[in-house]
């Protein structure tokens, strides 16, 4: 079966069709009632693979929904959609690319084939060239201009660029070189490269500017105010600039001319992604700080999901699975939302990564035939590490009117052992998700003598959906799992949904238009300006607020 197989449009389907009557059957029940009739619940709708435990017993769902969503994706032709990316065909129909970052993780020795060329010792030779270079900055074999150890390292990005790179660095902290300060600059808003430089010697610092072209605006911008900060503080020799930055990019004409050696530029290619990017050269950074063996784990932990998800059937498929759930909760029930809520402060940065992952995927409203979807696709992801959400946004999730599943992720050890903390920590894990399940009822709540007037304040309907992900601790190989297992479940959606969840055209408009307001924002003489009424107004208060004409 290929990418290009005949399918039903989405609300045609039988098993959509089907999904709804369904829906409308058990749109009612509560998940008490659906726990007390089956007793083994918790342990029957759970699923253990590739060092994952995925418990979705939580969710609004009986085994007919599950055999129906499972029907579902095999008439949205999923399996085929699977095979056509491992495969190389170019699924990112909209772009004419092929779609691998499967590729990045993949082992010596496999064979994955874009246009009858095997990409596999590419990919391995870009990884063994990061291998050696962080090898001789952490070693201290690089010297910077002056002669200087390196002990900085700023990541110069924006997007892919910058949100994979910051949530590896912040999730795999425990692993890292700590005798190395590493920093990362991607908001065009000068406040961030200020903030990220203030403190450090240019003489110990080493710049990594990731861009695939070397133009993005944001990414140059702060580039070029890195090669000034940076030759400022050594005599403004330019061939400084060499012992200072690496480039991530495929430009090597713009990189040289920047002043970078491009024996320093480590390249990726135009199947990967920028939010599917973090394990390519991209994660130079990510091995600087944490070694070249443990990105080699990391690569190793998305490897083995990628296998699950590609061979294990639907049924038994985590990423598939979690999916067709998002599709159920999503489409039928209308909870337009996702919260993500890691009880593991090393993944603090973990949901800002999978909003760009989930939302520029599957944010479109466009299917692959160019009809527009009269259905709901990419729900909105969001979320904060526990306890801390339980302070803050908590209430509304139990208590607001809006339907908010939750996907909960803990691990069975901590990292940083101390006292008591761990086991209140996954405490408190169990019991949000059996409170959002269960809730509390009016009779229960009066039987604890709460008085009339405040009874009703303090019920929980409950039936609240949830999922809980168990991994035994945070590895660098667990964080490859994690983040494969929400790549293929965001592939899974999109697939039923029938779009392109691997182009992303709705950035490229307000860039165009930023480029265009730019000069008028910069001219010395009035701009005649052409924008809409509002637009025109706000360029001219700005200037003036400048004290410009």
């Amino acid at each position: 079966m290929r990418s290009t197989i005949s399918i039903k449009p989405l609300t045609q389907r039988p098993a959509w069709k089907a999904l709804a009557a369904h829906h409308k059957k058990i749109q009612k029940l509560h998940l008490r009632e659906l726990f007390a009739d089956d007793p083994k619940r918790g342990e029957r709708l759970a699923v253990e693979a590739a060092g994952l435990y995925l418990d979705y017993s939580k969710n609004r769902i009986t085994g007919q929904t599950v055999k129906l969503l499972l029907q579902l994706a095999k008439e949205s032709g999923l399996r085929g959609k699977m095979e056509a990316m491992f495969s190389g065909e170019k699924i990112n129909t909209t772009e004419n690319r092929a779609v691998l970052h499967v590729a990045l993780r993949a082992p010596k020795g496999t064979s994955i084939l874009v246009d009858g060329k095997n990409v596999v010792p590419e990919v391995h030779a870009v990884l063994d060239k990061m291998g050696e270079f962080s090898n001789r900055v952490r070693s201290g074999e690089w010297k910077g201009h002056s002669g200087k150890r390196i002990k900085n390292v700023i990541n110069i990005g924006i997007g892919g660029s910058d949100l994979g790179p910051v949530m590896a660095y912040e999730a795999l902290k425990h692993y890292s070189e700590r005798a190395m300060t590493f920093r990362f600059i991607s908001n065009v808003d000068g406040i961030d490269f200020v903030e990220a430089t203030r403190d450090l010697d240019p003489a110990e610092t080493l710049f990594i500017v990731s861009s695939k072209t070397f133009t993005t605006l944001e990414t140059m911008t702060n580039a070029q105010s890195a090669r000034d900060w940076l030759l400022k503080g050594l005599g403004g020799e330019a061939k400084a600039v060499a012992k200072h930055f690496a480039a991530v990019s495929t430009n090597a004409e713009k990189v040289a001319a920047f002043g970078i050696d491009t024996v320093n530029m480590f390249g990726f290619w135009d199947w990967v992604g920028g939010r599917y990017s973090m394990d390519s050269a991209i994660g130079l950074s990510t091995m600087l700080a944490v070694g070249p063996d443990n990105f080699r784990a990391l690569l190793q932990g998305f490897h083995e999901v990628d296998e699950h998800f590609r061979n294990t059937p639907f049924e038994k498929n985590l990423p598939v699975l979690m999916g067709l759930l998002s599709i159920w909760n999503n489409d039928f029930f209308g909870a337009h939302t996702v919260a993500v809520l890691p009880y593991e402060q090393y993944l603090k940065r973990f949901p800002a990564y999978l909003q760009q992952l989930t939302m520029e995927s599957n944010g479109k409203h466009v299917t692959l035939d160019g009809k527009k979807a009269d259905y709901q696709t990419g729900p909105v992801y969001w979320g904060e590490p526990g306890t801390n959400g339980q302070h803050s946004f908590y209430q509304l999730i139990h208590q607001g009117t809006r339907l908010i599943p939750c996907d909960f992720i803990a691990f069975g050890h901590p990292l940083t052992p101390l006292g008591r903390h761990h086991d209140i920590l996954l405490a408190n894990v169990f019991a949000q998700a059996e409170a959002l399940a269960f809730g509390k009822t009016l009779e229960e709540v009066k039987a604890e003598g709460t008085p009339s007037a405040l009874a009703r304040h303090r019920v929980f309907e409950g039936n609240r959906p949830s999922n809980v992900i168990l991994a035994e601790r945070l590895t660098p190989e667990v964080l490859g799992k994690l983040v494969a297992l929400y790549e293929h479940n965001v592939f899974t959606q999109g697939a039923i949904w029938n779009i392109d969840s691997f182009d992303q055209w709705g950035v490229e408009l307000g860039k165009a238009l930023a480029q265009r307001i730019v000069p008028e924002l910069e001219s010395e003489a009035a701009p005649k300006l052409k924008h809409d009424s509002s637009t025109n107004s706000l360029i001219r208060r700005y200037r003036k607020l400048k004290g410009t004409k």
